[in-house]
Formats: C-alpha cells, structure tokens, sequence
C-alpha cells in the first residue's frame, strides 16, 4: 500500500440495516480498490477503509448516488483513523452489539426479481411463497430486536440448508444476509385445512400445491383466512355477491368498505381510474390500499362499498398473495381478519379460535407473525399522496426532525384513544409506530401495551418524558401517567388540536425556531383548554404554545357520545342552536325531513339541550358534517362505523361538484376573540334548497365548497392581522379530499403557503408524532 494511502472511519446513519447495504459498501470498495471491513451495529454501518484518498472519496459519493432500493441515507460522517484495519482485501464482519440508534425497515412487497423466481419451473424456488431477497419482504413484522439479524427475528427457527446458506454468506449475491432468506427445503411451510381442522389435500382436487387449491375454492366461491406478512386476511371473490354479503353477515361488518387485491394493474383499471401517481402508489414497495375513483361498476357486488364513489385497491405484495391471485381475473376482497372492531388476528390457533364462524377454509403458515402489521391506506389529494393509515410498508420508518430538534431529550408519546399510534423521539427523529386500532377494545389496548415495550426495546429507548393528550380519561392518558411515575420523570399533557398542528409542522420539516402558523384543525373532537369538546380550531402557535383565534360554533351533542353515533341528534341540535324546533317546523313544515325528525323522541333530546344534561357544548366539524349528511338522508338514524356518514356525505358532494360553482354561505362573528364561524345561514339556504327539490349531490358540493370558502375567509382575516403567512390543515376532517383541495386552493390563490400532511396521516393517527414534538419543545424552554 503507498505511503501516500489515508485510513479512515465512514459512519452511515439512516435505514441501512436489512436493506443490503453492505454488500453494496462492500461491491464499491472492492471496485476501488479499496481494503478494510464494514459491519452492522446499534448507531447503522461503521466502515473502516484503507486507501487513495480520491477512491475514498468516490467511495462516499456513491454510496448515496447508488444507494440500494430500501435504504434511506440520513447522514455520512467521517474522520482519520491512525492504525489501519487487518487485512489485505475489504470484508464483510459479524454485527457489533452496541447502543441502538439505527432504523428498522418496513415490510417491502416482492420485487421484480424475486417475482420472476417463483413462476420460473427452472428456479428452486418456483412456487415458494416466502421468496424474498435484501430488496424485498418481511422486516417489522418478524423483528424481535436490534441489530436487524436472523437470530433477532422469526426466521431463526428455521436453519438455512446448505444452497440458501452459500446464497446468504455470498456477499456479490442479493440474498447475502437477507434475512428471511429460504427456500422449500428448509424454510415455513404453507397448507390448507377446513374449519374443522382437516387438511384439505390439494392433489384431492386437482391442484399442484396449497394455494393452487385455494385460489380454487376462491374461485368456487368459498371464504378463506389467508394468513399473511403481519396478519390474517378474509377473502372472497368480490364479483360474488353471496359470498360478500355472507362474508359482511359472518364478519359482523355492515356497511364499511372491504379493501380490494387485484392480480395486476390492467384488472384494477377494470373498474377505475388509476393516474401515473396512484399506479406508482400501487407497484411501490410500499404497496399500499389505494383509494382510487370508481369509473364503472363493473361485475363488482354492490356490497363491497356501499354509498361510495371510492374503491380501495391493493396489488399482491407477497410471493403468496402473487400466486393466490395468478389465475383470478376479477378482484378478491382481501380484509382484515378479525371481527368487526377487533385487532387482525396473527396467530394460528388464535385465527382458527376466534375466526372459527368467518371462515370456510384456511390458508396458514409456520413463520410467526412478531409485530401485527396491517395494511396501509393511501389516498392521492391534491396532488399529493395522502396517508389515512400508516402501516405496512411505511412504519416503522423514522421521520427526521426539522432543525432544532437535534439535542431534543428522549420523549415517548402515546396518541389518543382512536387509531392509536405511539412515537418515540430520540437522536434527531421520531419513530411512530404502525397503527394499532381504537384502545376502546380490550385486544387493542394490549397490543398498544407490547408495542410500547416491544419499540423501547427495538430502539434503546429511555424516554425523559412522557407525553399524552390532554384528556385524562384516554387509556393512553392513564397509562401514562403510571409509566410517568414508575420512571419517574415528567408527564406533559398536550391539548389535542395543538398536538395536530405539531405533528403537521413536523410532517413538513417546520424549524423550531421559524415562528407561528396559522392551523385549521377540524376532527371529531378533542377536550379543549376551557373544558368543552373542540374539533372546528383555528389557532396561531409554534411548537411551544398556541392561541385559539378561532372556531366553529359550539354547538350541544345531545346524549354525548350517542350524537356521535345517531347523526340526527347532530341535526336537531343545530336546529334548536339556530331558530328552535318550533320556527323550523312552522318555515319548512313540507320537508320530508321535518316529518321524520318529528318521529324521533325529541321532547327527550329538548330537555336535555335545555337543562344541559348529558349534552356537552362541542365546536365538532366532525358532528356538524354528520348533521347535514343527516339532513340529506344519509345514515340519518346510526351509523355503523366511525365517519360513515361524513364519508357518503363526501361520495354524494363528489357526484355534484360539476353542476355547482358557488357555497352556501356561512356567517363570521368577530364581536370579540376568537372569531366564531356560524353555519346557520348555510342551514337555512340548505332547507330551502331542499323545498325546492334540488338535488342530493348539488346540496352536499355546496355545503363543501361553502365551508371551504368561509374558513379561508376565517384565515385571510387572521393573516391579514400580519401574524403569519403560512396555514396548515389537519385533523380526521381532512381526509376528506373535496374540501382538502377546495381549501388549499383558495388559501394559495390568496398568497398564503399551505402545508399538509405527507409522511403521517392527518388524524388521530399522527397524534404522537405533534405530542412528541410539542413536549420536546416545551422540556427545551423559551426560544
């Protein structure tokens, strides 16, 4: 080696474990000419190099430029070393135990070369349905701990035979430490039994292998439990509609959408439309459910998304979902397998216990399922993709924290009580978990309990504080405040709506220090600062504090949470909250609705509202797009899941944005702080709209696009006080994509700077994420 030679330390920070990056270190070295060692530890890829200083450098630069397709590069740092590593050739060394401060990767579909493998007769793994490679396959959800090897995950039953070892230890193959790596000779095994237990035998009916035969009984017409990456699935042929509506009965899942998986992206195209964008969406290693817009029914059941305009499409994204799938040419509902409002079963004789009615049959498997993983959804809006839940495919990805939070202490932050999620922030990131379910079951709390343990395990978490929300009566809440005192370090609760707008300024790599924001924050509802329920915010705030400069009028819910599930209590109190029951009947005594609001007891729901018994005030966006999905018709006496009616309210509003140009209006107060929006006078021009017979969808296009206008006038009066030039959107509210583009719209055509949420989604799912944030900020003081 020439005098001249330097010798240097290449840390690598970022998703780099699992993904293949050191044979990729380890190719580029030995195309430099370069001698040393590269491992894996607790802070990602330590290389130590011998060599030309120029091919050291060209080492660095193509180690981001060339970067293998799962890994995420967060930072490259360098400096001299005096002794030069052993060794005359660069090699690949066994993994360092040290502290944690690396990444695990998201479960990633079947890349193309693994897919070619198995409908190749040619290849040994023709056919297996746990093919995978460093580019591909399951990570979180058989991942015990950190580092991100096999004896750390559920492959570590299964000794490799000596072909897939020679693949493994090969460092110019792409299955060197993968680590799922396997084959049918020594790797899980898959088979196909009947509910009462007795294998069905595939040569029995003519099929090559297991799932042969159950694509079979797909096709017959049979419901399966498929047991899959991080959980069960229930399918059936959705072009069915005697197994879907069985399915729907046995499942005890009335109304909801049942998520989609079609074979290839022409079948999709089928029954809609699909951008360059969303079909990007579908192929990626992600593979997310996409919502796409229906573009003809097709031979589809009406029962599989009943009162939508919306369809939610997966593409296979396992080596056993491809082959299920092959040989269908129509769609399979692929939902998740459980009972309605239970977490997705991972286990095989829970499966079998608890989906014992649902199924007919089941396709299982022996490679334990660690980490529940459920599918994500992903809906593309304003011209963005959009994340509802964030899950396969995506967590447990860390989210770098914008400039300021660098030194933040450690914070564990436990979300809200629905679409749980928990978040640790530490070392410049934050960690939010796949989304767990509503704490409200008793299933769910305890995977949010394992979660927790199992994420400060995975991540060598310590956390300084805890952060919940503030409402101390979310199992969130309470649990935190035992962990609180058991580590004995501070509990910061964190208002609701604050945590929302947090979380968004953190999705958008908002600066600590970059000064206020105006957020509009609509969602169902949150316990306010004074007491009552809020979920229609307009408030200015940085990540230490805010001010609520604005809301929704406060209207009562009648029977608490019943007005959250019989969307006409929401409607007869907006009523009441306007003119009075009596002056309504009296100016629109020829409505249908009039008569049918009267058969309700409202006498009963009168006094409550007058003696405010069991009828909190709540300024709920979320209740007031009930109300009027109410006036309309829709889901007016319950609603059998959460946001049914706003969601059809939005189907309906999407069927008449054509025909309609202008919103009702809507009435501003600003006769002292904080503005108050009013929705009466849309009410009014609402139920004269339907005296005069206009239709459905035109009345739901101009609620949208009325209150679209009026909170962006809301805005454009709190800008113009020369606070801040720049409003962020979020809250549940915001999933609905009319008035999401409705309002950026208006606020960029005013000249104010939009931010919305990219990374995380916009409702309670990211709650952690802002709560972290916000106590960080908090536990640094003043700017």
């Amino acid at each position: 080696m020439s005098r001249r030679a330097s010798v240097e330390q290449i840390r690598v920070r970022g998703l780099v474990q699992g993904v293949g990056f050191r044979p990729h270190v380890w190719r580029l070295a030995r195309d430099l000419g370069l001698c040393g060692d590269v491992r894996n530890d607790g802070d990602g890829v330590l290389i130590r190099v011998q060599g030309a200083a120029t091919a050291i450098d060209a080492l660095c630069l193509r180690l981001s430029a060339e970067c293998p397709p799962l890994a995420r590069i967060d930072e490259i740092e360098r400096r001299a070393l005096d002794e030069p590593p052993e060794g005359t050739g660069f090699s690949i060394v066994a993994s360092a135990a040290t502290a944690v401060h690396t990444g695990i990767v998201a479960d990633a579909s079947t890349c193309a070369e693994c897919a070619a493998d198995i409908v190749d007769p040619s290849n040994r793994r023709y056919r297996y349905p746990f093919t995978n490679c460093t580019h591909c396959g399951p990570r979180l959800s058989i991942v015990r701990a950190i580092p991100y090897d096999r004896a750390n995950t559920s492959m570590s039953a299964f000794p490799m035979c000596s072909a897939c070892a020679a693949e493994y230890r090969d460092p110019a193959d792409r299955r060197f430490h993968a680590q799922p790596n396997a084959c049918a000779v020594c790797g899980p095994r898959v088979w196909l039994q009947r509910a009462d237990g007795n294998g069905i035998d595939p040569a029995g009916i003519g099929c090559i292998d297991a799932i042969a035969a159950a694509s079979r009984l797909l096709d017959d017409g049979w419901i399966l439990a498929i047991k899959g990456i991080g959980g069960f699935h229930l399918a059936c042929d959705a072009t069915n509609p005697r197994a879907v509506a069985e399915l729907r009965r046995r499942k005890r899942r009335d109304a909801k959408p049942l998520a989609l998986m079609a074979r290839d992206l022409d079948l999709v195209r089928r029954y809609c439309a699909v951008s360059d964008q969303e079909a990007a969406l579908l192929g990626s290693a992600a593979a997310p459910i996409v919502l796409l817009e229906r573009e003809t029914p097709g031979d589809l059941s009406a029962e599989v998304a009943p009162g939508q305009r919306a369809l939610g499409f997966m593409l296979p994204y396992s080596p056993l979902h491809r082959l299920l799938l092959a040989d269908l040419d129509r769609p399979m509902v692929m939902t998740s397998g459980n009972l309605s409002d239970e977490p997705q079963c991972t286990d095989n004789a829970e499966a079998v216990s608890r989906l014992g009615a649902l199924a007919d049959a089941w396709l299982l498997h022996d490679r334990d399922i660690v980490n529940r993983v459920d599918d994500s959804v992903v809906r593309v809006m304003d011209g963005a993709p959009r994340l509802l839940r964030r899950a396969r495919g995506y967590a447990p990805e860390p989210i770098r924290l914008p400039e300021g939070f660098g030194d933040a202490a450690p914070v564990l932050a436990l979300g809200g009580e629905l679409k749980a999620a928990i978040c640790l922030l530490q070392d410049g990131q934050a960690i939010l978990s796949q989304h767990l379910g509503d704490l409200g079951d008793a299933r769910t709390a305890q995977a949010f309990e394992q979660t927790v343990a199992l994420y400060r395990d995975l991540f060598g978490h310590r956390p300084g504080a805890i952060a919940v929300d503030l409402h101390p009566d979310y199992r969130s809440s309470l649990r935190g405040r035992d962990w609180a005192l058991e580590a004995d370090v501070p509990l910061i609760a964190v208002q609701h709506h604050f945590a929302h707008l947090c979380g968004v300024l953190a999705d958008n790599a908002w600066p600590l220090d970059a000064g206020p924001v105006l957020g509009i924050i609509l969602d169902g509802l949150g316990q306010g600062l004074d007491r009552t329920i809020w979920g229609g915010e307009l408030l200015v705030a940085d990540y230490r504090a805010f001010e609520r400069v604005g809301h929704l009028k406060a209207v009562a819910l009648p029977g608490g949470t019943r007005a959250m599930l019989e969307p006409w209590r929401n409607l007869f109190a907006q009523i009441q909250a306007g003119v009075g029951w009596e002056a309504f009947q009296t100016r629109w005594h020829g409505l249908a609705l009039t008569r049918s609001l009267a058969r309700r007891p409202l006498g009963l729901v009168a006094a409550m509202l007058e003696k405010r018994l069991n009828a909190p005030l709540a300024s709920s966006c979320g209740r007031l797009f009930d109300a009027v999905a109410a006036a309309l018709d829709i889901c007016p006496g319950a609603i059998a899941y959460e946001g049914q009616a706003a969601i059809e309210l939005e189907a309906a509003a999407r069927g008449g944005l054509d025909r309609v140009a202008v919103g009702y209006p809507f009435a501003i107060r600003d006769e002292a702080a904080p503005l108050v929006l009013d929705p009466w006078p849309m009410w009014s021009a609402l139920f004269d709209d339907l005296a005069a017979g206009v239709a459905r969808e035109e009345i739901a296009a101009r609620f949208h696009l009325g209150l679209a206008a009026a909170l962006a006038d809301m805005a454009l009066r709190i800008a113009a006080r020369g606070r801040v030039d720049t409003v962020a959107l979020s809250g549940g509210v915001f999933q609905n994509r009319t008035l999401l583009e409705a309002l950026a719209q208006r606020l960029r055509n005013a000249g104010l700077r939009v931010l919305m949420h990219r990374q995380v989604p916009a409702n309670d799912g990211a709650l952690a994420l802002g709560q972290s944030v916000a106590a960080a900020a908090i536990l640094g003081g003043p700017g």
